[in-house]
């Protein structure tokens, strides 16, 4: 199966496909909305995620049906002697294929991107709530260091 996986940037005929996948977990069923037309806030999103030069919004597809997805950006930083960093967020792999390997094929790539850009960490976050999400990370070989936070406004 593997060998018949696709990584591309996503285009804005895949919002429904990546918003249906989050909305296939818990938390997002309760914060995400799949309408159609696809609401104006994802979209906006969508555009600016496109013309920042520093984001990627990558799908995975396997034949020919968006299986999953996530969102990279490199970050410059002043810390680890003015080093870049990786940040991956909103990462889904379809239920369905979850536990085939799907998620640490994203990841090895997503390490390959970050190697490509010369970034010398990738941090990620996860819901507390997520606690097999936390375990496979660890299992790729991610640290939890920090304490994360956020305030929503």
């Amino acid at each position: 199966m593997l060998n018949n996986l696709t990584l591309r940037p996503a285009e804005e005929k895949d919002l429904p496909d990546i918003i249906r996948l989050f909305i296939e977990d818990e938390l997002g069923a309760s914060r995400e909305v799949l309408s159609n037309p696809i609401s104006p806030s994802y979209q906006q999103a969508f555009q600016d995620i496109q013309e920042d030069k520093n984001q990627a919004l990558w799908v995975v597809v396997y034949k020919g049906h968006v299986i999953g997805t996530y969102h990279l950006t490199t970050l410059p930083s002043l810390s680890f002697k003015g080093s870049r960093r990786l940040n991956l967020e909103n990462i889904h792999v379809d239920q369905r294929f979850q536990g085939q390997g799907v998620g640490t094929w994203m990841i090895n790539k997503a390490i390959a991107f970050g190697h490509e850009k010369n970034c010398k960490i990738i941090q990620l976050t996860t819901n507390k709530k997520r606690l097999p999400a936390k375990t496979f990370y660890e299992k790729l070989g991610f640290v939890a260091t920090h304490e994360g936070m956020k305030l929503y406004l």
